[in-house]
C-alpha cells in the first residue's frame, strides 16, 4: 500500500500556518517613535544623539618559543566580554611580527604573555620596537608567570603595568579601562 505525497496540499498546508506572514505587511506604518526622532519633516537631529566611542582595540601577544597559550586565550576572552575589541597574535611571534600587528591595527593596547622566562628580553624589544615607532602611546602590559623582582626592570623598558599569576581579569579589565587613552592625555 502506498501513498503519494501531494505538495499542493503541504503547500497550502504550511500556507494556512503561516497566514501571519501574508498580512504583516499591510499593518506596517510609521512608528510615532521614528516621527521622535527625525522630526515632523523627516529631518535628522544627529547633534542630539550621543557619539558612539570606539572600543579599546587590545593586541596580545605570545613571543618567541613559549607555545603556553592557555591564559592569553582566557585573558583575550575576558577582555572581549568586557567590550573590547583584541588581536590575538598566536604562539611564537617575533617583536617585529607583534609590533607590525600593533601598527596595523592602531592598537591601544599590548598584551605580552610570558611564560617561558624570556620576558625581560621581549619586553625590552618591544618597548623599544614601540619608541622608535612612535607608538609610545599604546599601553603596554606584561602578563605571566613574572617573579616580582622583575616588575621594576620592566617598568624602565616600558612596561606600563605587570601582571603575576592569579592576577583576576577583572583587575586587568579595570586597569585597561582606566588607563589605556590616558596616556595621550
Amino acid at each position: 500500500m502506498s501513498t503519494e505525497f501531494d505538495w499542493d496540499d503541504a503547500v497550502e498546508s504550511w500556507r494556512k500556518d503561516r497566514r501571519d506572514l501574508g498580512r504583516a505587511a499591510g499593518r506596517v506604518g510609521t512608528a510615532s517613535t521614528v516621527n521622535g526622532l527625525l522630526g515632523a519633516k523627516g529631518e535628522s537631529d544627529m547633534q542630539a544623539l550621543p557619539e558612539k566611542t570606539k572600543p579599546t582595540k587590545v593586541v596580545v601577544a605570545k613571543p618567541g618559543l613559549d607555545g603556553h597559550d592557555r591564559g592569553a586565550k582566557i585573558v583575550a576572552r575576558a577582555l572581549r566580554d568586557a567590550g573590547m575589541e583584541v588581536v590575538y597574535t598566536g604562539i611564537y611571534q617575533t617583536p617585529e611580527s607583534i609590533l607590525r600587528a600593533v601598527v596595523q591595527e592602531d592598537a591601544d593596547v599590548l598584551g605580552l604573555s610570558s611564560l617561558s622566562g624570556a620576558h625581560l628580553e621581549y619586553a625590552k624589544e618591544l618597548g623599544e620596537l614601540l619608541r622608535d615607532n612612535d607608538r609610545a602611546d599604546v599601553l603596554f602590559v606584561v602578563g605571566g608567570t613574572i617573579p616580582p623582582e622583575d616588575a621594576d626592570t620592566l617598568k624602565t623598558y616600558g612596561v606600563h603595568e605587570v601582571f603575576g599569576p592569579g592576577t583576576p581579569t577583572t583587575v586587568l579589565v579595570d586597569y585597561i579601562r582606566d588607563n589605556a587613552r590616558n596616556l595621550l592625555a
